[in-house]
């Protein structure tokens, strides 16, 4: 389909949505909630018998990345609906949302209760009874974050290998919130668990009872570094960031090689859903082309641009042509 006279052309299919999230992300995001679901169990049970100031800010920890995990999935449910009259670019941003609510949780709950948690076990501080249960524990924790973590870093590395990308670059351009929050958030639950192992053999060893409370504000500090990331990556996608600098090279070289294009003018892209990125293009055309003869070119520069880029779902061109001057649709 393509509209001229006003100079804005469109080409694509408006009864396209947003597919759902690869079945190795959902897997991913499974295997974290049942994880965290039991490993909060565990530890609030070993903080109630022990004491723990540290082992209780791990069962916070624990806990919101289990709610995360279904905030998470329900994003990625509600993302998958299909576009319709009130929004007609799908839902895919709202995948973006709920990984936005999911940093504010770790940050207001899991950081901020750690620290209040840490701060009062060091201003009174407490002895820490049968601290054989918190090594167990932590121990059990670590077998069985590691086991979640390997399986989101798979997940990643996977996505990471597929694009051609490094690990940095990984970080940097996935938009896809179900591979990195869950990667970073279980990278920030193994860094608590040393953290809090190392405050419980402290004050065992040394007897020296603020260490206790002084793991858990690290904790809190380390929840609230992740919360920060996450909230800043994620804020660039709610807004509306634009496609990998790679993507727009991409689409500028089909636009160089076709003979009818004289000269590029904007090339804009934004990420409509971790699925989904809405191309605009202006270019000046040729001024010999007629209208058919336009219109073909058009629709083969859309072809050539999403067979090479298969995440662009729709391509606008504004075609300046100055022998168009009045309106005309085909």
């Amino acid at each position: 389909m393509a509209f001229a006279g006003t100079g804005v052309y469109y080409t694509g299919n408006f009864g396209i949505g947003i597919r759902a999230m690869a079945s190795g992300s959902r897997m991913v995001i499974y295997a974290a909630l049942v994880g965290n679901g039991l490993i909060a169990i565990t530890k609030f049970i070993a903080a109630s018998i022990t004491g723990s100031s540290a082992m209780l800010s791990e069962g916070i920890h624990s806990l919101v990345d289990t709610g995360n995990q279904v905030l998470l999935l329900y994003g990625l449910k509600r993302g998958a609906r299909p576009p319709d009259d009130d929004f007609p670019y799908g839902y895919g941003k709202e995948v973006y949302f709920w990984c936005f609510v999911v940093a504010i949780l770790i940050f207001a709950l899991g950081g901020g209760i750690s620290i209040y948690e840490g701060i009062s076990h060091i201003r009174q501080p407490e002895a820490i009874r049968n601290p054989m249960v918190n090594y167990i524990v932590l121990g059990l924790a670590m077998v069985f974050e590691g086991a979640a973590w390997y399986f989101a870093y798979r997940e990643f590395d996977r996505v990471r290998g597929k694009r051609g990308w490094g690990f940095f670059e990984a970080i940097r351009y996935t938009k896809d919130p179900s591979v990195f929050v869950v990667l970073f958030e279980d990278s920030a639950a193994m860094l608590g668990l040393v953290v809090a192992f190392v405050g419980v053999w402290l004050t065992q060893t040394t007897g020296i009872l603020y260490f206790d409370g002084i793991a858990s504000v690290m904790i809190g500090l380390i929840l609230l570094g992740t919360a920060a990331w996450l909230a800043y990556e994620t804020k660039g996608l709610l807004i509306g960031e634009s496609a990998n600098k790679a993507v727009i090279r991409g689409i500028r070289d089909i636009l160089t090689t076709r003979p009818s294009v004289r000269h590029i003018n904007e090339v804009l892209t934004m990420h409509m859903g971790p699925d989904f990125i809405l191309a605009n293009i202006s270019v000046n055309f040729v001024e010999t082309m007629n209208a058919q003869g336009l219109q073909d070119d058009i629709a083969a520069i859309d072809a050539a641009i999403k067979q090479k880029f298969p995440l662009i779902k729709r391509v606008f061109i504004e075609a300046e042509k100055r022998s168009f001057t009045h309106p005309h649709q085909s």
